[in-house]
């Protein structure tokens, strides 16, 4: 589900419809405050892209990025989507 691109971890998920992408970004938001730490993403339609680095530490990544891309994942495989690209 997720591929390093530079100093990144990226996501790109689709969903059966944009209700359904716009509940996980709910419920990865969530997760993202337990974590304190906040992906960049975008939504388009059906599509969330999710892109983590660590800004505090130069935009590199850090256990930071693993630990939410872990959780991340964790609920993207309870919500049965499909990882694309």
């Amino acid at each position: 589900m997720w591929n390093q691109l530079e100093d990144a971890l990226v996501a790109e998920l689709e969903f059966k419809n944009f209700v359904d992408a716009f509940a996980f970004m709910t419920d990865v938001a969530a997760l993202a405050e337990q974590h304190q730490h906040h992906p960049e993403w975008s939504n388009v339609y059906n599509r969330v892209t999710i892109r983590l680095t660590t800004h505090d530490a130069g935009n590199q990544l850090t256990d930071k990025d693993r630990n939410l891309a872990k959780a991340i994942q964790a609920l993207a495989s309870a919500s049965l989507v499909q990882a694309t690209g």
